[in-house]
């Protein structure tokens, strides 16, 4: 018969391609329907590393995507909720949970595919509500994915003719090495282990691959899969560095041992087959989630070992942003109201430190664009926010109290000085986001807007450190200090316009470069205009004794 390698590949690469946005579009859906509900486990349920693997397998199961649930485990790490053994057993668990796509495959409904992604998109097209539009994309990508499954299966079908496919599915029998190779290798061109594995199940479904060549292949799908990761981790911070070399650790670890354990885990996944009577791709899905359970068992215990070969791998230390307050005792607001606004106080202090070191990461994302600061800045404003609710609480807590007529000034300063501080990192967030855009979009500003706005930058930092350290001690010229630099920024920011008014009428400067350089202007003259806030607390309470 003839054979159209054209249709093959067209039917093949188009099946993969809508595979992996159903893949995509469910886990989004997904991720969008149980929210932050998904962050709150992996923070809850990881106080030991055995929870720490059911949480990361739970997250992952609804993320589809075990790089996320590593991001976001470095997130916690670096925030303080989670040690790094912690987080290891939280990786293990995120391989247990990607398994969770082959068996949703191996079940026999390839011929639903396109009626699941009707009622997806009619829910997405004729429902406003935002939590039945989540569940239409969920549905969709889960129509899309079997509907992908099927293109690439009947893409795949001819394959059986071609003699070449024919002699690398029995070399790989005849050499696993070559499977592992083979697996992994399609595992970091498509950056998706679960493509893979359909892959696999769908070269099963249509009799193309014996058992015996497709578990190495399976094996080496789970080394691809960590190489994204590390790719990832290249210049983040030591926290996603380790987490990334430990999953690497593992995966490679666990694909060793089955390698070397080959012949008798083929005979337990034909007996679990044929026991439990499954097709060939529910038959690779009790391979996989065998695979990856197993290997956790059998890793698990040495969790304190492999957390010590990484850090020894990746020494230093990461900087833990506390979101945690440090110094709120509710014991306090009782007993001793005075001391109780003491703690607030020094809570407080916190926060405007916090406050100007996310603006500092800020503006050494803006002169390096090393995506770390950002990361760094992004977690501060993270931790300012938590803070603000936290503090907020306790002092409304304190002020059901009996409180002096000077307690009662400082209480009222300290309430509108967390919102300021809270504000400040809200208008870094914004700087962040200007940033990103524009190296997204290539916007490039001229050396004299970058001098421009470091000298702000640089004015802006002073004004909110004084800011902090004028609240902190209650000195009255601290505080006038900030006034006058506050004034200053403002006849900068009236500056900075007039000159880049100028530069856009010579055609120097182009119209969204000016866009992005106004609003960053506008951003460093808020944070300005907050830290002048918290000066005229102190100046208000001086007055009012």
């Amino acid at each position: 018969m003839d054979i159209s390698y054209q249709e093959i590949l067209f039917q093949f690469f188009g099946g993969l391609g809508i595979f992996l946005f159903g893949l995509k579009y469910m886990a989004d859906g997904l991720q969008r329907t149980a929210g932050d509900r998904l962050r709150d486990v992996l923070d809850k349920f990881t106080k030991n590393p055995f929870m720490g693997v059911v949480a990361g397998a739970i997250v992952t199961g609804f993320l589809q995507s075990s790089s996320t649930t590593t991001v976001l485990t470095v997130g916690l790490v670096n925030a303080g909720f989670m040690t790094f053994r912690q987080a290891i057993g939280v990786i293990m668990g995120a391989n247990i949970g990607t398994t969770l796509t082959a068996f949703i495959i191996g079940i026999d409904i390839k011929a639903y595919g396109l009626p699941i992604l009707a009622v997806g998109a009619f829910l997405i097209f004729f429902f406003k509500n935002h939590k039945v539009t989540n569940w239409g994309q969920t549905l969709f990508g889960f129509g899309a994915l079997f509907f992908g499954l099927e293109t690439m299966g009947k893409g795949v079908e001819p394959l059986e003719n071609v003699q070449a496919f024919t002699d690398l599915t029995v070399s790989m029998s005849n050499n696993p090495i070559l499977g592992v190779v083979v697996g992994t290798l399609f595992t970091v061109i498509v950056q998706s282990s679960s493509a893979t594995i359909g892959i696999l199940q769908s070269l099963m479904g249509e009799g193309l691959v014996s058992l015996d060549a497709a578990l190495p292949v399976l094996f080496g799908d789970n080394i691809g899969t960590t190489v994204t990761a590390a790719l990832a981790a290249i210049g983040a911070s030591i926290g996603a560095k380790r987490a990334a070399f430990a999953h690497v650790i593992f995966n490679v670890l666990g694909a060793v041992v089955f390698l070397l354990l080959l012949v008798p885990f083929e005979a337990y996944v034909r007996w679990i087959s044929s026991s439990l009577d499954l097709g060939p791709e529910m038959t690779i899905a009790f391979a996989h989630g065998s695979f990856n359970i197993a290997n956790t068992i059998v890793q698990f215990p040495f969790i304190a070992v492999l957390a010590w070969i990484v850090v020894k791998l990746v020494p230093g230390e990461d900087e833990i942003i506390e979101y945690k307050p440090q110094h709120l005792d509710p014991i306090f607001i009782e007993q001793s109201p005075s001391l109780a606004l003491d703690q607030a106080k020094a809570e407080v202090i916190r926060m405007g430190d916090y406050a100007y070191k996310g603006l500092n990461e800020t503006n050494k994302y803006l002169t390096n664009n090393q995506r770390k600061h950002s990361e760094m800045a992004m977690q501060i404003e993270e931790a300012l926010n938590n803070l603000d609710r936290k503090i907020t609480d306790y002092l409304v807590a304190l002020s059901q109290e009996s409180l002096s007529d000077e307690d009662s000034h400082k209480h009222g300063a300290l309430i509108d000085s967390v919102r300021d501080f809270e504000r400040i990192g809200d208008h870094f967030e914004n700087l962040i986001e200007l940033i990103d855009y524009k190296n997204t979009h290539k916007v490039n500003l001229t050396e004299q807007a970058h001098d421009d706005l470091n000298e702000m930058f640089d004015l802006t930092l002073q004004t909110v450190n004084q800011a902090t350290r004028s609240l902190e001690s209650m000195d009255e010229e601290e505080a006038r200090a900030v006034v006058r630099k506050e004034n200053e920024l403002d006849r900068m920011e009236r500056t900075y316009r007039k000159k880049h008014i100028i530069r856009l009428n010579e055609g120097v400067c182009s119209g969204q470069a000016g866009i992005v350089f106004v609003d960053m202007l506008s951003n460093l003259e808020r944070i300005g205009d907050h830290a002048v806030n918290i000066a005229e607390e102190v100046l208000g309470e001086k007055e009012s004794q």
